[in-house]
């Protein structure tokens, strides 16, 4: 965060991200239609609640809502991956890193370090 309020920060950032409803996903939807990566994230956050009485006692089912709705910002500058196809995944996880310095840079440093850590968790995969 550069200068600014906290408010400032968190606003700039939340404008920002506005832009991943422009981003559209490589693999279409069941319809047929590209979905943007807003709709997606905001559908996976959508499962996570209202399947969350499936889940492990152990999952922390708001955690999965944040990481859901979190898990693909990066998009905004490194754009989505195709699920099928060939990708240089090295490349992409580099571009991916380099947005998330800059997207959750924005963020005063509380914030920036906790989403962050969410949004590294859920690439991981490693967490149930």
């Amino acid at each position: 965060m550069t200068g600014g309020t906290r408010l400032d920060a968190q606003m700039a950032f939340l404008h920002e991200t506005d832009a991943l409803k422009s981003v559209l996903r490589a693999t279409k939807v069941g319809a047929g239609r590209a979905e943007n990566s807003a709709e997606h994230s905001w559908h996976l956050a959508l499962y996570a609640l209202i399947l969350s009485e499936h889940a492990p006692e152990s999952v922390r089912v708001d955690r999965v809502i944040r990481m859901a709705l979190l898990h693909d910002i990066v998009e905004i500058d490194a754009g989505d991956t195709p699920i099928f196809g060939a990708v240089d995944a090295a490349k992409q996880a580099a571009d991916e890193a380099k947005a998330a310095d800059r997207l959750f840079g924005m963020l005063p440093a509380d914030q920036q370090r906790d989403l962050r850590a969410l949004w590294e968790e859920f690439e991981a995969a490693e967490s149930p």
